[in-house]
């Protein structure tokens, strides 16, 4: 057994659902748009809500349920542009003005993919299909000798998807890939698109 810890993230970007249904084993089920890069991420760290209870028969535990939920993705990153929160949080930004408008949001899905690393340098690839974000908080304090500087933390509520992909005939939330084991027929371009059980195949 190989031991190592995780020590690095980069690369955060972006893209909006903008198709997801239950049209199983077809290409038109999950389709993503264009990839943006989102912000500087200093930290992602990630919670899933999961329960597992046993229930009772014959006076013993005769079956566990169990249960996962939603992720809690958390992002410790650099101050967003305004026209990426504008876009991320379902409100508007007027490219003609450079005016973000504080409004009522409308409800968007994206995908967010980003690239760990562990001590054995050892690189992973990860694609999150589904889930949407808070509006973060902003701290703004005056400017004084130090190098005091605030980012931003975005929150990222992860859910299944709901196209059943081909190759699992289930949802999905997530891929982690490992380059390092060198499998992956297509690894260059793994952030031009959002990748999924689907689309990533294996080296002849």
């Amino acid at each position: 057994m190989k031991i190592f810890e995780y020590r690095g993230v980069e690369g955060l970007v972006y893209a909006e659902v903008t198709k997801d249904n239950n049209n199983t084993g077809t290409g038109e089920g999950y389709v993503t748009g264009t990839v943006k890069p989102l912000a500087g991420v200093a930290e992602i760290g990630k919670s899933t809500d999961s329960s597992s209870e046993p229930h009772y028969y014959d006076n013993i535990p005769a079956v566990i349920i169990q249960s996962t939920g939603a992720d809690t993705v958390t992002i410790s990153a650099s101050a967003i542009p305004l026209d990426v929160l504008a876009e991320i949080t379902g409100q508007t930004y007027d490219p003609l003005t450079g005016t973000f408008i504080e409004e009522e949001r409308e409800q968007k899905y994206f995908a967010i993919g980003y690239q760990t690393k562990t001590t054995d340098g050892d690189i992973i690839y990860v694609w999150r299909l589904k889930g949407s974000f808070n509006i973060p908080d902003q701290t703004n304090q005056t400017e004084n000798e130090g190098t005091d500087a605030n980012g931003q933390e975005l929150v990222y509520t992860g859910i299944s998807t709901t196209h059943k992909f081909t190759k699992t005939s289930k949802p999905a939330k997530a891929v982690n890939v490992n380059t390092a084991l060198d499998l992956v027929a297509k690894i260059d371009d793994f952030f031009d698109s959002v990748q999924t059980p689907d689309t990533i195949t294996a080296k002849a």
